[in-house]
């Protein structure tokens, strides 16, 4: 991507390409320097792949990094042996459908809101990158081809509504997995342009700002003016290009990206302090109470697509990983920190948006790149699982309180409606009213299906 703000740097590129042919200039650094061509642009613009019915829809992708354990937590097994159905007992919740576990009081609240899938499963390898791609892009990885993430199917189908991208990630990018695998948080195929806006800050801290959302006169005058500089030199020097379709889309993705570092709208949307203490507080005062807060803000700002990963790595640090000894999680540590901070962040974004009016416009759901093992370890935590768990969906025109699926006696297989990862983005793509069975322009120009052939999404979840 260019630095439209650098200090300094190397020309955009050699003074003669301006001159060439159109095909050359793409080559030289214009749409394809954007990670975007003009078929590729038009193709989707054509394609009717957008339902306009839906077109106020967003999401929230919650991604539960670690893998939380369902038995623990939304499927539990209370009569099985003691070494599968773990310490915790299932409690009542509002919907009487609905049993979860009693370290999470507040989700039993609020049950008629969300509904759960309880079998999912996955045939990836069970190492924690393989399972994020997975669930954020519907396939695994193969033949070298990284298929976008939702959220940058969602920016290149439907783009940005206001000076805010389309597709934000927050806190940031999720960290090392353990597999050496590209996590699938980036638009992969469809280009740069396409990758998240990462915050790459902590909003639970009290000196949390955006870094690359500074007002003007803290870029200083001297980067504003190289960029009024560089405008001025595709201005004048390619006359004989303005009026193409190309250099309309070139323009558009050129202004963008600094229309957000100056806008007023964007710094408003991601300032926090602009909220009451109490709403705060009712999310926690901690990273992921924050961000979920940060991310109802900005989705009622216009962002149509926010991925809030609740943690960042499986290393030395709190997460969903409880295998039970470090450097990961305890049973214990899980049932004192994790799951009270999630129970807590999520109840306060479900009630919040609910309250504001926004939750029939908003999908939000849980995700995570597998569930663990049916059987307690010999230190007391569980390993990973793909062969079976749970994810939820609220909002976006889920009909809440339900159960969808279920595993067997021991939550080791689906014994009732398999879902897996191109079923659950499916899903995603249904809520935001995108034809699941529509293509996007894949590698060397090629139709790629939005989805596999056979996957479906979870039409129970919405009648």
């Amino acid at each position: 991507m260019f630095d439209f703000l650098a200090e300094s740097g190397a020309p955009l590129c050699g003074s003669r390409a301006f001159g060439r042919s159109r095909r050359e200039f793409l080559q030289a650094g214009a749409l394809g320097a954007i990670g975007l061509s003009l078929p590729q642009y038009l193709a989707a613009k054509q394609a009717g792949a957008v339902k306009k019915s839906h077109d106020n829809r967003a999401c929230i992708l919650i991604f539960n990094l670690g893998g939380p354990s369902h038995i623990d937590l939304w499927d539990m097994k209370p009569d099985a042996p003691s070494e599968i159905r773990g310490p915790f007992k299932p409690i009542r919740t509002n919907s009487p459908d609905i049993d979860i576990s009693e370290i999470l009081p507040m989700h039993a609240k609020i049950a008629d809101k969300f509904s759960l899938v309880r079998s999912c499963h996955h045939s990836g390898a069970a190492v924690h990158d393989a399972g994020w791609q997975m669930m954020q892009t519907g396939r695994r990885f193969t033949g070298g081809i990284q298929t976008p993430h939702v959220g940058s199917v969602s920016s290149y189908l439907r783009g940005r509504k206001t000076d805010l991208p389309p597709f934000v990630v927050l806190p940031e990018l999720m960290g090392r997995g353990g597999g050496n695998l590209p996590n699938g948080q980036a638009g992969g195929f469809l280009g740069k342009a396409h990758d998240p806006f990462a915050l790459m800050a902590d909003p639970s801290m009290k000196d949390f700002k955006v870094p690359d959302l500074l007002p003007p006169d803290q870029m200083g005058a001297s980067r504003l003016d190289r960029r009024k500089r560089m405008r001025e030199i595709v201005d004048g020097t390619v006359k004989s290009f303005e009026s193409s379709e190309d250099a309309r889309l070139l323009d558009e993705n050129f202004h963008a990206a600094f229309r957000m570092m100056t806008s007023e709208q964007a710094r408003s949307a991601f300032d926090l302090s602009q909220e009451p203490d109490s709403v705060r507080e009712r999310y926690g005062m901690n990273r992921v109470g924050q961000c979920m807060l940060l991310a109802r803000r900005l989705v009622e700002a216009g962002v149509r697509f926010v991925t809030v990963n609740t943690f960042l790595t499986v290393f030395n640090e709190l997460s969903w990983d409880i295998h039970g000894s470090k450097p990961f999680i305890s049973v214990t540590q899980m049932k004192e920190q994790v799951a009270p901070m999630y129970d807590q962040a999520y109840s306060a974004l479900i009630e919040d948006l609910a309250q504001r009016g926004m939750l029939d416009d908003t999908l939000v759901t849980g995700l995570a790149e597998f569930g663990r093992t049916p059987k307690v370890n010999p230190a007391g935590g569980r390993d990973h699982w793909p062969q079976c768990f749970t994810v939820s969906f609220a909002g976006g025109g889920v009909q809440g309180g339900r159960v969808i699926g279920a595993s067997d006696p021991i939550g080791g297989f689906p014994a009732e409606r398999p879902v897996d990862p191109g079923d659950i983005v499916a899903t995603i793509f249904h809520s935001l009213g995108f034809d699941h069975t529509s293509h996007l322009p894949g590698p060397a120009g090629r139709p790629f299906p939005l989805v596999d052939v056979g996957k479906e999404p979870i039409k129970e979840l919405f009648t």
